[in-house]
């Protein structure tokens, strides 16, 4: 589970040009503007990241108009990402100790968008347990993995703005769901119209292995189009061997979406040197879309060329241990509302 509100250390303090009453706090791999005096380096807080939905308690009543949601925003040139408040918004009894999560012991929930009708489906049962799920980490919460795999060629990919898809052959049956459940084929459901506008149970099976694809369904309809695409389609990500519970690595996961003839997500760079600097990755992640140049890309998407897991790291920020994960756009976030 994402740690949504936790309690981090004031890494430092930085001012802003011509800014008296305000300067820039770095906490973990963020920075946000802070109240000037409010904090120390060194102090401990309570820190909200971005796309946390406070509760609606007195505390937090500044919130109201932006919805109780905690955004991207820019004060005096400055990006800012997150909150940070003082460890008295605790409840009494909570154990103050760096990096405890305090997101249930406060009430904050992950800010969800709405989900288009064409997307809702009929369940026909959970995600399958033999699949993991698509969800990345934000690189801003994982300096350790940058520190351990520093140097390491990496691939990087554009991460597009639209609903995680998987789908599969297992055993014989072929299945489609979406980010958290597995769907009934109906006719109006985007996931299985695409499905069969390209073909993809068949040329799943075509490969006679049990095989899962995941990637990300955009077009019309999904998140607001930004990247402007007629109709819907399906850029592909990742390539997951069932039998083995292994994702392919890049070679081979290209190697099989050009064989089946599906389009993967734009290739950035397969040649990145992993840098253990959020701000120089960050930088990175600010580029226009190579789907639609005059749009801000949502971001980019890091993987090391050959799969790795690291069980250590799995404890803190993976689900499934992979070296995987992503950084935002912040001028995708200030114009989108992110």
């Amino acid at each position: 589970m994402r740690k949504l509100a936790s309690i981090q250390r004031i890494k430092a303090l930085e001012p802003i040009e011509n800014a008296d009453a305000i300067e820039i706090a770095r906490v973990l791999g963020w920075q946000l503007i802070v109240k000037k005096g409010e904090f120390l380096p060194g102090d401990l807080a309570v820190y909200c990241e971005i796309d946390s939905l406070m509760p609606e308690k007195p505390e937090f009543e500044f919130l109201k108009p932006r919805g109780m949601r905690i955004r991207t925003i820019r004060l005096r040139g400055q990006i800012s990402q997150g909150i940070c408040f003082p460890l008295s918004i605790l409840p009494d009894g909570f154990a103050v100790e760096e990096d405890s999560d305090c997101t249930e012991a406060l009430g904050v929930t992950l800010y969800e968008p709405p989900m288009p009708a064409c997307l809702a489906g009929i369940a026909k049962g959970k995600f399958p347990s033999f699949i993991p799920k698509t969800d990345e980490t934000r690189v801003q919460v994982l300096q350790k993995l940058l520190d351990k795999y520093k140097g390491e060629k990496c691939y990087v990919t554009e991460k597009l703005d639209g609903s995680s898809t998987t789908y599969f052959i297992h055993k014989g049956e072929f299945g489609v769901c979406s980010r958290n459940l597995e769907l009934l084929e109906t006719e109006e459901n985007s996931y299985w119209s695409v499905a069969r506008q390209m073909d993809i149970e068949n040329k799943l099976r075509s490969l006679n292995k049990d095989l899962a694809i995941q990637g990300e369904l955009i077009g019309e309809g999904i998140q607001d189009n930004k990247l402007k695409i007629r109709g819907q389609t399906i850029r592909f990500f990742n390539a997951f061997d069932i039998g083995r519970f292994e994702y392919l690595p890049f070679q081979q996961f290209t190697d099989t979406m050009e064989q089946l003839q599906l389009p993967t997500v734009p290739i950035v760079s397969t040649d990145y040197e992993l840098e253990n600097e959020v701000d120089a990755i960050i930088r990175m992640a600010t580029i226009k879309s190579k789907v639609r140049p005059e749009v801000w890309a949502e971001g980019v998407v890091i993987r090391p060329l050959s799969e790795k897991l690291d069980l250590l790291l799995s404890n803190e920020n993976f689900n499934n241990g992979r070296v995987s994960f992503k950084a935002i756009n912040p001028e995708f976030l200030l114009k989108y509302g992110g």
